[in-house]
């Protein structure tokens, strides 16, 4: 554990000097009448309420005379020792037992709980940098015990408490403010791209056109239209293929799925492969620079333009091969086409299904596409970029921004359990 430098007149102590923690237990599922009780019954994916006031299971008093469960008073401090919920804490608001995965640290008249309640909040990451290992990770009530814990007096502690929530109220309030920000970009990011589809953006007689009207000189068509011409025996190929685990490799020819799609961009690295000579037998599935993928499930109608680097991949079923007549359509104008505005509202309506959404040949053949000339589709291209690079930057501002907010957290606790926050 970290070295932690605090006043002179503060005390350093084990955890397990100045409190009294203990874990719960399980009673036996075989005895149904354990569950039917009324006493609240805890578990540790239940830590993340803050103040737990009821529970999802409740177990009876022979279940607790009957098993290591034990009813912690209200008030007292949970917090997780076990799996992905390692280190979340949560205070109890009325009388109740917990699993063996949730250890209760009773209160003390020596120590405020709000101010254990940070401590341990601060501790969280070294908590479940100590817990990784094993086959499902961990840590115990001796690790929490051996914990060093700065003590200052009450009157302290409950200064510190209070700065560290008026400070975090700042904090929780500017990051609500950036989520609100990325929201409002995403929502701007939409109506550029509506704007670019309706010739808004590049249309100088907006005064004559009428609204959801195509400006002068366009027209809707159809996705057959603007295909790669097929009597030259080139194939559009739009399904991608399916492969047994068996046949992927480490290396070699990459195979794509829809994780190599992400908001109109490639995404690398690729993660499964196959042999060349598995590529030759499927290389009616294989993609050229400027294919377009899209994808078919999961992430329905996620799109984008391959780079040359990833020639001859393979693509899998999940996804469909666009390879367009680059003479009359520019493949970038067919991305935006299917990131915003009536085309992508069209695939999310038909690509509702009773279980699942799912795009297909035949819905990809029935969608209406806003076209026009290919000067005027750069001119939208070039427009739409200006806009989009952007709201690119201030995204990437706001999400460090984020970041760093994550980082003054931290910083705060440290500075409040090191005596210089007050």
């Amino acid at each position: 554990m970290e070295e932690i430098d605090i006043p002179k007149h503060w005390q350093e102590k084990k955890l397990g000097e100045v409190c009294q923690t203990t874990s719960g237990g399980t009673p036996s599922r075989v005895n149904k009448n354990y569950y039917e009780g009324t006493i609240p019954w805890v578990k540790s994916g239940e830590l993340d309420r803050g103040l737990i006031l009821d529970t999802e299971e409740k177990i009876s008093e022979e279940a607790v005379k009957n098993s290591s469960a034990k009813v912690f008073p209200k008030g007292t401090l949970l917090i997780a020792l076990y799996g992905a919920t390692i280190g979340k804490l949560a205070f109890l608001g009325v009388d109740a037992a917990t699993n063996q995965a949730v250890c209760g640290i009773y209160k003390n008249e020596n120590i405020n709980s709000n101010y254990l309640y940070y401590f341990l909040f601060s501790k969280k990451p070294s908590l479940v940098k100590q817990g990784i290992g094993g086959a499902q990770p961990n840590i115990s009530q001796g690790i929490l015990k051996n914990l060093d814990i700065p003590i200052p007096s009450l009157s302290e502690q409950l200064a510190i408490v209070s700065k560290i929530e008026e400070l975090l109220s700042d904090l929780e309030n500017g990051k609500l403010q950036l989520l609100t920000a990325q929201q409002q970009l995403k929502v701007y990011r939409q109506s550029l791209l509506k704007a670019a589809f309706e010739g808004k953006l590049t249309s100088t007689k907006l005064s004559e056109q009428k609204e959801g009207e195509l400006p002068k000189g366009w027209k809707w068509v159809k996705i057959d239209s603007l295909l790669f011409d097929r009597k030259k025996g080139m194939s559009t190929g739009p399904f991608g293929t399916m492969l047994k685990k068996s046949e992927h490799q480490a290396n070699g020819i990459p195979v794509l799925g829809i994780e190599n799609i992400g908001e109109g961009t490639f995404q690398m690295p690729n993660k499964i492969f196959i042999t060349s000579e598995k590529a030759v037998e499927l290389r009616n599935f294989r993609v050229q620079e400027n294919d377009i993928i899209i994808s078919r499930s999961g992430t329905v109608g996620e799109i984008c333009l391959l780079p040359k680097k990833m020639e001859n991949s393979i693509i899998s079923t999940n996804l469909i091969r666009v390879r367009l007549n680059q003479d009359i359509i520019n493949p970038k104008f067919f991305v935006y086409l299917f990131q915003g505005g009536k085309v992508r509202q069209q695939v999310f309506e038909l690509c509702k299904g009773s279980s699942r959404a799912f795009l297909n040949q035949t819905i990809l053949n029935s969608l209406d596409f806003p076209y026009c000339s290919l000067n005027e589709q750069q001119l939208v291209i070039d427009e739409l970029e200006s806009k989009l690079t952007v709201c690119d930057k201030i995204e990437e501002t706001i999400a460090q921004s984020l970041l760093q907010a994550e980082t003054l957290k931290q910083s705060i606790l440290k500075m409040a359990f090191e005596g210089k926050l007050v």
